[in-house]
């Protein structure tokens, strides 16, 4: 079946709030006409009502970066699932290596992030991948079906049309390292044949799943060009609208 491909663009610790509405309102210009792929934009959590107001109209969707399990309550700093349905999120983006490098995700608490945002009707980004050293180990598969399985515990089948894959190696993300076409294809594969496991086939071939670590418009023809890589997880790239642009336009390069 044919997927729609979803092109999310993380701008990280990046853009103050006039920043971010000027290259949204510079990706609206260059994107008029694109709607043929999903695109989602995920400023910082500061600009996301800005960004928001300046989406209005427009059919890229908003998205932010990570949120907490709870509603409400006593945790400085975090921000709950309601309050990025406020703010007029779609999707967020969860466990992202960044997270767990820096921050201490684990495989648990992504997994909580997950069912809290579901269960607001948002659309999670779930990120999964292996390190330079997992990987020269031989143990890509084994890291990645793990943190898959643990980050999916509890979720149901028919929630499952709401959820994207992103498959990020940490060893690409923000290096200028990108795996090949063919390495990104046989993990994706791998993953899509894990979630067959899961839910079933026809579930697995309904999810979409991105590739993210160093997408540019240089490489994000050959990736797209797998059976398996359904969109891509922006980084560095997403920051400019010429750049973001191209990569969202891939089939028309």
């Amino acid at each position: 079946m044919a997927r729609l491909p979803f092109i999310a663009g993380n701008w990280k610790m990046n853009k103050t709030v006039p920043e971010a509405v000027e290259l949204v309102k510079e990706l609206k210009e260059s994107l008029a006409g694109a709607e043929e792929v999903e695109v989602a934009v995920a400023p910082a959590f500061t600009a996301l009502y800005a960004v928001q107001k300046e989406l209005q109209g427009s059919f890229i969707q908003l998205a932010a970066q990570n949120v907490f399990w709870e509603e409400k309550g006593a945790y400085t700093g975090e921000i709950s699932p309601q309050m990025l349905k406020d703010l007029g999120c779609r999707y967020v983006i969860i466990g992202h290596s960044e997270r767990r490098q820096f921050f201490g995700e684990k495989d648990e608490t992504v997994n909580r992030r997950i069912r809290a945002a579901l269960s607001h009707g948002l659309r999670p980004i779930f990120c999964i991948g292996e390190t330079l050293k997992e990987r020269e180990e031989g143990k890509t598969f084994l890291i990645v079906e793990s943190q898959l399985e643990a980050g999916l515990r509890g979720i149901e089948g028919s929630q499952m049309e709401r959820m994207v894959i992103a498959y990020e190696p940490v060893w690409a993300i923000g290096t200028g390292k990108t795996a090949s076409p063919g390495q990104a294809e046989e993990v994706h594969g791998s993953i899509r044949q894990k979630l067959g496991k899961l839910y079933g086939h026809e579930i697995a071939e309904k999810i979409r799943i991105e590739y993210g670590g160093s997408v540019t418009p240089e490489n994000v023809n050959g990736l797209m060009s797998q059976k398996d890589i359904d969109g891509a997880l922006v980084g560095g790239a997403s920051l400019k609208a010429e750049s973001f642009s191209r990569i969202v336009r891939f089939s028309q390069m």
